[in-house]
């Protein structure tokens, strides 16, 4: 099957092409072109994307993106050579959303070809099975698998017993972790998007924080591990959030700290980001013992941080060795259309398409 999926969820307009084969059992994709327009420099005066500029991006993006991604393809006439729509209908912004949608509906009526309506977090729990370059790793899923998605949206632990059949059993009740990171970095005065700002002066900590000029800081930096004891599988981030802004008040007070202070931001930033790994790491072990599942999977535009990708690896390796552990290629971590294609793969296999008419943008989309 050659799928073409267009992804409008967010600030990010993307259109792919991709080549689809091997069943259920043993699925393998080749992407033909993978083209993205991104909005950061648009959204970031605003500290946070504004959805109506997003849907106005998009409207002008789309018809350059889809050109680039046919022509990267090298399909010659592709009307012909492509066999179905795929498009993201939630979750999202929904004016974002609707571009896409809008787009793939007259694709459809012009091209004569099925539409496949696709959850984005489908896309996140598929993108560690496109091509990647990550050493030992399967390309395919055991189940039972256990996804943890984490995103600027969204947190949460799917299962899933079989392709499209998903339970979620855990998710956030308040923020999600990419939406504290992002926080966070606001209140430290870093810019925007502040979740990889902070995993970058994260990773400058040393044993004993140190200013640039060599003095240290003699202050200890110590945040909670919100509900990482709960019976249940859920997430809340918000405390942890109020805790940081509360930390720097304390700091500011008690100690004439300014959060300009370099060795500050990076004690304050690994000490979030180990509270909020910590968190994410010990529900996700625990749900993976408990539900006996063969394959974990992590997804989500924070599975980038490299940080989380290791230290969960361990865990898995000293824990349940025998679970397969699936991380999609940092390429693929953000919104794109790619991980949407091979998500609509499973439904086209199952005939599982919708009528233009019927497209709906849904911004609470669940699972």
């Amino acid at each position: 099957m050659v799928i073409l999926a267009i992804e409008t969820s967010c600030d990010e307009t993307a259109i792919a092409i991709l080549k689809a084969s091997g069943g259920l059992k043993n699925p393998r994709f080749k992407i033909l072109s993978n083209t993205v327009a991104s909005q950061i420099k648009i959204h970031a005066k605003w500290g946070g994307v504004v959805p109506n500029l997003a849907k106005r991006e998009h409207i002008k993006n789309l018809p350059i993106v889809f050109k680039k991604a046919i022509s990267k393809s090298g399909l010659k006439n592709p009307e012909k050579k492509i066999d179905f729509i795929a498009v993201t209908i939630g979750p999202g912004l929904e004016p974002a959303l609707w571009t896409g949608i809008n787009f793939a509906s007259d694709l459809s009526k012009v091209w004569g070809k099925p539409i496949i309506a696709v959850n984005h977090m489908e896309g996140h729990i598929v993108a560690s099975l496109l091509s990647s370059k990550i050493k030992n790793q399967k390309s395919k899923i055991d189940f039972p698998a256990l996804a943890l998605l984490v995103s600027g949206g969204h947190t949460e632990l799917v299962l899933m017993r079989k392709w499209l059949d998903y339970k979620i059993i855990g998710q956030t009740r308040d923020d999600a972790a990419g939406e504290a990171f992002d926080k966070v970095a606001k209140m430290l005065g870093l810019p925007y998007p502040g979740g990889p700002q902070v995993a970058k002066l994260a990773d400058k900590k040393t044993s004993s924080v140190e200013e640039r000029n060599g003095k240290t800081l003699d202050v200890e930096i110590k945040l909670p591990r919100p509900m990482i004891n709960s019976k249940n599988y859920d997430f809340s981030f918000s405390g942890l959030k109020t805790a940081v802004l509360y930390l720097i008040r304390g700091l500011e007070k008690n100690y004439e700290l300014r959060i300009t202070n370099y060795a500050l931001r990076v004690a304050i930033c690994a000490e979030f980001q180990q509270a909020v790994i910590d968190v994410l790491i010990s529900k996700t072990i625990r749900a993976t013992k408990e539900y006996k599942v063969k394959t974990l999977i992590l997804g989500g535009g924070v599975s980038a941080n490299q940080e989380l990708r290791k230290q969960l690896g361990e865990k898995i390796k000293k824990e349940i060795p025998n679970t397969e552990y699936l991380i999609p290629n940092t390429k693929y971590t953000g919104d794109n259309a790619a991980m949407i294609a091979a998500a609509a793969y499973f439904h086209a296999l199952k005939k599982d398409f919708t009528d233009w008419k019927k497209l709906k943008a849904n911004g609470n989309l669940s699972l």
